[in-house]
């Protein structure tokens, strides 16, 4: 192992230059001991699941935040505990550290891009400084053109931008039923729905009459009135029977609470925990811009302050590239007149002066001609031109780094929900160039994800950029480009799982090229990868006419059928917007039915749940559908947000376990059903986690943490489940084995051996089966949504539709994905895929390149073809990339 140097400097005021690790078992890692460089770019590489994140992150930046909350307060250590401690002897020389991590955006409509990189307060402060402001107003601070605050939030919409209605007609939807018939179909459909009829009967409605024939002033009521008697009733009677029962002195069968149907909408909405009661009311809400700020979610005063003619929710809706050069030319022009009023001023200092007499006439009369108005005009419009100046100056600087990593097209007001988790660490990455901190470690995960290699450049100089500073950057990353430029090379393995945790190599970059036993070292030095094929020939034509949608403006492009479709460009060129909305919508449309997404992830926020609708997809298609009688769209949104979704219960495997364990003699003595092995359920499962294995826990002035439960030690379930045992393992024993152990731990069982085959083939065998949903990254959870599809018996006339499926891949693991999505093709399905790598886009039977920018400079189709043809036309910023790599796999073919 080689160990890195220390300066003379250094040694003689004896500063430890490196960071030293012994012992490091977190995970996988096999007590492994590592020193690595200060003051340098150290990529740690290796396959997935080898440990590199386990070491980065799990043992290195776990450390440096444990001892960051030993010394802030007594009140952490018991933080400390709660959070765990990484399993590790001991680090020394480890600076404070800062993790930049793939997650996705935030799941709240109120966090934006200008919020999370906190450009969004310099903007307010402009607007209240530099602002134009119409006569006789006030100035506002910089709170007042925040929606976020009770100062500036529209006091009609409080700041969401839009108004939700309950109109009759969603309630109603039929009005020739009868109540009785369930006419009003907002109303719960289970016995809580019988009750509200029965009440209305008690109270005196006919539930037998069509509702069109009730008289308005009594369907008013019904639907809009908040009250809530609450009378006795007779159950499932007619007003004529309730009334004869009363006469006769029935007792009531019981006594209920009335409750108007747009209240029990709005109620059920804001107060429900159940997100499936939450999406089916929410079917009877109408969303529309709130008419006092026509969806800018500001109150009026803010609004009518305007910077170069926009409003502040205007000049956030900008692309960031074309906001950077608006508040440029406004800091230049504000320079210039700064620099005009200075002169001035000198010309007049310079200027003959009259005695003091005269002064003292000119002075009376210009105090009559309103001099002091004047003056305090002419003071503001010089402090207004000195802020425009300075603020916006330094507003670009904040933009600049933004814009060099590809992000140019977002806009400051685009929300985080809607961000990649690549978008959303660059975005902290570029924020993080700016905060002028040194002498930090920033741990970074695969920054390179989703960028076009034309933009790994400015990622490259970003990151030179934060070490120039004097901060050292420990980099989890499989892109070739970031490795080479890499400083120090860590690379971990050689394999996944048990099969790796080891240090194969540690040092500069080029001494790998001597390690045989590292599979980096063949994509690094000696081109391994996916050889050039032969393209297929299209089995079929479809033909998308017009489509618009996001920056797609009528496109019209051939997608040919029976083959592999890689779809490329830069980031925000349009790519998503074609491959996983128009087309699954169009394609699902045309043969009347929506595309299956492999998908169950849930806003958790309601302001999301009811966000605008999305733009509707608009265009056509047309060809010979034969071929193509389902379409999978599978993404990378995370199969689940709390740790109780995981791989097994998620691919539908873990019901087959159940069952085995359901079928043994003591279980079926005891009396267990399958039910009783679930951690979903009440049963068999840990009462204090409630089956997750783990407990949150709020660190207060850090993000909250999920940590191993107390009483279950993380197995979920309660000892006595744990008891029953098959083939000599308990449930907790199951889940906590890896997809390749396992795939050797049940190897007759054909059911169980389905899924797990399935997951191994997308490259996850080094997932843990009970591994939480939260620990997987977008690329993981892509592939589990890929492997659950790939189990399904083929039929050879699928269209599967993928967003960037080797996000998050070893090249090896990359090519093994890549290999087995063409023998799907091969198998006479199509496959469409968003890509990024030209390894990859090199072996595709037909290439769309979509361009030739970003945003409203992107959105058409630059060049199409196979990859030969794309790349010797030369057009766009992915030909020169496909060429290299197309001349890479001819050289080794």
């Amino acid at each position: 192992m080689v160990e890195p140097p220390v300066p003379a400097s250094a040694q003689s005021l004896s500063v430890q230059q490196n960071v030293r690790v012994l012992g490091a078992r977190e995970h996988n890692l096999q007590d492994i001991d590592l020193t690595v460089p200060r003051d340098a770019l150290v990529v740690f590489t290796g396959v997935s699941g080898s440990g590199k994140s386990s070491l980065a992150f799990g043992t290195l930046f776990a450390e440096s935040q444990r001892r960051y909350l030993e010394s802030v307060a007594p009140y952490a250590r018991r933080l400390i505990d709660q959070a765990g401690v990484p399993d590790v002897d001991s680090i020394t020389g480890m600076p404070p550290a800062v993790a930049l991590q793939q997650q996705r955006g935030g799941r709240s409509a109120r966090s934006s891009v200008g919020s999370i990189t906190t450009v969004s307060s310099l903007v307010r402060m402009l607007f209240s400084r530099a602002g134009h402001y119409p006569d006789d107003q006030p100035m506002l601070y910089a709170e007042d053109f925040s929606a976020n605050t009770v100062q500036g939030a529209c006091p009609e919409c409080h700041g969401i931008g839009r108004v939700y209605e309950v109109p009759e007609d969603k309630m109603v939807p039929d009005p020739s039923l009868t109540i009785r018939e369930r006419a009003i179909a907002s109303w719960p459909k289970a016995w809580h729905g019988h009750q509200l009829r029965d009440v209305l009967v008690a109270l005196g409605y006919d539930v037998d009459v069509p509702w069109k024939d009730l008289p308005k002033k009594e369907r008013d009521w019904i639907l809009y009135t908040d009250q809530t008697p609450y009378v006795p009733v007779h159950s499932r009677l007619t007003l004529a029977e309730a009334r004869a029962a009363i006469a006769r002195g029935v007792e009531p069968s019981y006594s209920g609470t009335f409750v108007g149907a747009r209240r029990y909408v709005l109620d059920t909405f804001a107060n429900s925990k159940s997100e499936a009661m939450k999406r089916r009311v929410a079917q009877f809400l109408t969303v529309a811009p709130c008419p006092a700020c026509h969806g800018k979610r500001l109150k009026p005063e803010a609004l009518s302050v305007t910077f170069e003619g926009l409003d502040v929710s205007d000049l956030s809706s900008l692309p960031l590239a074309q906001l950077s050069v608006l508040i440029e030319k406004a800091v230049e022009q504000a320079t210039a007149d700064l620099d005009g009023i200075e002169k001035a001023s000198h010309r007049t200092d310079d200027a003959a002066r009259p005695d003091a007499a005269q002064q003292r006439v000119d002075a009376e009369e210009t105090t009559h001609r309103g001099a002091h108005t004047v003056n305090r005009e002419a003071n503001h419009s010089a402090g207004r031109l000195a802020a425009t100046a300075r603020l916006g100056a330094e507003l670009v600087n904040r933009l600049r780094p933004i814009i060099d990593l590809g992000l140019g097209y977002l806009s400051l007001g685009r929300t985080t929900p809607t961000l990649s988790g690549g978008e959303l660490q660059r975005l902290r990455l570029a924020t993080q160039l700016t905060s002028e901190l040194f002498g930090v470690v920033y741990v970074l995960d695969e920054p390179s994800a989703g960028l076009h290699p034309q933009d790994v450049t400015a990622l490259l100089g970003i990151l030179d950029g934060l070490k120039r500073r004097g901060n050292s950057l420990f980099v989890v990353e499989h892109s070739v480009d970031v490795m080479r430029h890499a400083d120090w090379l860590v690379d971990i393995g050689p394999g996944a799982g048990e099969r790796g945790g080891r240090v194969v190599y540690s040092g500069p970059t080029e001494g790998l090229a001597e390690v045989e036993e590292s599979v980096t070292r063949g994509y690094l030095f000696e081109g391994n990868g996916l050889l050039q094929r032969t393209p297929r020939q299209p089995q079929g034509w479809l033909r998308l006419e017009q489509v618009t949608r996001n920056n797609l403006h009528n496109v019209s492009l051939s997608v040919p059928l029976g083959v592999f479709t890689a779809v490329t460009g830069v980031s925000g060129s349009g790519k998503s917007s074609l491959v996983s909305q128009a087309l699954p919508a169009l394609i699902g449309e045309r043969l009347g039915r929506t595309a299956q997404a492999e998908d169950t992830d849930t806003p958790e926020d309601d302001e999301l749940l009811l966000s605008d609708e999305p733009e509707e997809v608009k265009g056509s298609v047309r060809g010979d559908f034969s071929g193509v009688r389902r379409v999978v769209s599978i993404d990378q949104r995370p199969i689940g947000r709390t740790p109780r979704s995981n791989v097994a219960t998620y691919t539908g495997l873990f019901d087959h376990v159940r069952r085995r364990f359901s079928e043994t003699p003591e279980a079926r003595a005891r009396g267990y059903k399958p039910g009783r092995f679930s951690f979903n359920v009440a049963g068999g499962r840990c009462p204090t986690c409630k089956g997750e294995g783990s407990v949150m826990v709020e660190l207060l002035f850090l993000p909250s943490v999920y940590t191993e439960c107390p009483d279950c030690h993380g197995t979920r379930y309660q000892s006595t489940t744990l008891e029953i045992i098959w083939r000599g393992c308990n449930i907790a024993q199951i889940l906590a084995m890896s997809v390749e152990e396992a795939h050797d731990f049940f190897h007759e069982e054909l059911d169980i051996m389905r899924s797990l085959g399935a997951l191994i083939d997308v490259g996850l065998g080094y997932l843990r089966l009970g591994q939480p949903a939260t620990e997987l990254s977008g690329g993981e959870a892509q592939r589990v949504k890929l492997a659950s599809e790939l189990q399904r018996s083929q039929r050879g006339d699928t269209l599967y539709i993928l967003d960037e499926p080797t996000s998050g891949l070893h090249c090896a693991d990359s090519d093994r994905l890549v290999a087995h999505l063409q023998t799907l093709v091969d198998a006479g399905n199509t496959v469409i895929a968003v890509e990024l790598d030209m390894r990859v886009v090199a072996t595709a039977d037909y290439v769309i390149d979509l361009g030739p920018g970003a945003g409203e400079d992107g959105g058409t189709v630059v060049s199409s073809g196979t990859p030969e043809e794309v790349a010797s036309r030369g057009v766009g910023a992915s030909a020169p990339y496909l060429e290299a790599a197309l001349h890479e796999a001819a050289s080794r073919g």
